[in-house]
């Protein structure tokens, strides 16, 4: 009873906060940072609100959204607009074009040119997997914000899965997730095939088991046009399984590396869900790094950075960004030894057969290195 009295009371302070929507200013392009962000989707187009909807698409859509990142806003946050006052570009974060594609081929074609336009060798794309409880414009805008915030290498291409954007439909987002896999299959292949010479995975929550997933059945299949192009996997907060994830992992081989994960002792919302499935953790609030052992991955502990929820304090902590920010080659700081790599990465770290913890150091801790 306790449990179920937990669970309906963060269900109903979710319930209040307000959605986000898409809202066309074309006139921000002048005032705020544009970030263009290509979109691969099995969301249903209904034709009416959103551009995609929470309904499941069997076939996979193409667009494209350029996003103004406003040049008044806190680090770490995504500013709506008003739904009764007219928008601020200066301070909101709002829409400046979109285009949705006809076709794979269109799509692949407006992708191409715009890798064409960094030099060979750094032709980089990250590809976004957002989480459970997102309407299309909130995973939409979190990633603009998390790609410009911790300015990430690579055109941005985010897969948009059907989330029914509600915090009482995680049954549904579930089943969306495993729906969902064919979709963020083709738009790897389509980044690949556009040109893309390295790919980055980013995966939030429940998206996570979504990318496991697919990767998973890249691997069964020997698909190795994608694979072979993997330049790592990010995994924030992932809300999968430990055994699940082991199996996942057993069936893909050697894991993309570098292969990080980001976990937080302190994620309340990742706490709910392993009481409700009956475990001691998910993946993204383990503690003992000995449940990986074998494994080829380094966890990154970010709890003393958590604020609220603590379900995306890589995306919402402002001190953890500007930590991030600090290191200019992220491989370079996992591909260190354990000695040399404390002084890129604060704070202590504990290696077990391959699989790496590196648990960061407390927030005034950071604040005093970064100040100086």
């Amino acid at each position: 009873m306790k449990r179920l009295l937990v669970l309906f009371s963060i269900l109903a302070i979710a319930a209040c906060t307000p959605r986000g929507t898409i809202t066309i200013v074309p006139e921000a392009a002048s005032v705020g940072e544009v970030q263009r962000v290509f979109i691969g989707t099995t969301r249903k187009d209904d034709g009416a609100g959103e551009p995609f909807s929470r309904n499941r698409s069997f076939d996979t859509r193409f667009a494209r959204f350029d996003v103004s990142i406003p040049p008044e806003r806190e680090l770490g946050t995504v500013p709506w607009p008003p739904r009764n006052r007219p928008p601020d570009p200066r301070t909101q974060m709002v829409t400046v074009d979109q285009m949705v594609f006809d076709s794979g081929i269109a799509f692949r074609t407006a992708l191409t040119t715009e890798l064409r336009q960094t030099r060979r060798g750094t032709r980089d794309a990250v590809v976004f997997v957002h989480g459970f409880n997102n309407t299309f414009a909130e995973g939409l805008y979190r990633f603009a914000q998390l790609h410009h915030d911790l300015d990430l290498p690579g055109v941005p291409v985010h897969y948009s899965w059907p989330s029914r954007g509600t915090p009482v439909g995680y049954a549904y987002d579930r089943d969306s997730a495993l729906f969902a896999r064919d979709g963020l299959e083709r738009l790897l292949h389509e980044v690949a095939a556009a040109g893309a010479e390295r790919i980055m995975v980013v995966a939030h929550s429940m998206g996570s088991a979504l990318t496991m997933e697919t990767l998973r059945q890249l691997a069964i299949r020997k698909d190795n046009s994608v694979l072979n192009r993997l330049a790592g996997v990010i995994l924030i907060s992932p809300d999968i399984d430990i055994d699940v994830f082991r199996a996942q992992a057993q069936a893909m081989g050697r894991l993309p590396q570098p292969f990080v994960v980001f976990t937080s002792a302190r994620d309340r919302a990742l706490a709910l869900s392993a009481r409700l499935a009956g475990e001691s953790a998910r993946l993204g609030n383990v503690r003992d790094v000995r449940v990986l052992a074998g494994l080829e991955v380094t966890l990154l502990e970010v709890g003393a950075f958590s604020t609220g929820d603590g379900h995306f304090t890589a995306g919402t902590s402002p001190a953890l960004i500007r930590l991030l920010n600090r290191i200019n080659d992220i491989d370079e700081a996992l591909g260190r030894d354990d000695a040399r790599r404390i002084g890129l990465l604060p704070g202590a770290v504990l290696t077990v057969q391959g699989a790496t913890q590196i648990i960061l150091s407390p927030v005034a801790a950071i604040g005093e290195g970064l100040a100086k």
